[in-house]
């Protein structure tokens, strides 16, 4: 199996809000997506775009995404932050998830970030067990603040 990974396109756009509700019905909170497809243009193509993704296609079809933007660190610096890595039910454990994981760790490097960080639920073991793999670290103690709007 061949795996291609890309930089997405505007017309990429359907395909990955397909994966962001496929993500969603996994969290268990598909009702909590109020993002568009058309805000999904407007933010990652219009004037300012604010964030960056890769695909991976298998034969032509998109199977699975990294979306990404860039963050400040006063301690570290300039940072990508992972927002989403998904991957098709089907196409879990062939390898997927790690050519795209792979690819924005060089997404990171080549744009001078002095790292990655991302979020992985508590209870969701097997992407756990993925990053692990990959010499994550876990961090205790932060608790995650949101104002919604």
């Amino acid at each position: 199996m061949s795996v291609i990974i890309r930089k997405f396109t505007p017309d990429d756009l359907p395909v990955m809000f397909d994966l962001i509700m496929e993500l969603a019905v996994y969290e268990k909170a598909p009702e909590q997506v109020t993002n568009t497809v058309e805000q999904m243009y407007i933010d990652g193509f219009g004037e300012n775009p604010v964030y960056g993704a890769i695909l991976a296609e298998v034969d032509g079809e998109v199977v699975g995404m990294s979306l990404y933007y860039y963050r400040y660190s006063t301690w570290k610096g300039k940072r990508l932050y992972l927002e989403d890595l998904v991957v098709r039910e089907k196409m879990r454990g062939k390898g997927v998830g790690e050519k795209l994981l792979e690819g924005t760790f060089d997404i990171a490097k080549a744009n001078n970030c002095t790292g990655l960080m991302w979020q992985v639920l508590d209870w969701n073991e097997p992407a756990i067990n993925f990053y692990k793999k990959f010499g994550a670290r876990f961090d205790a103690g932060w608790i995650n603040v949101h104002i919604d709007y």
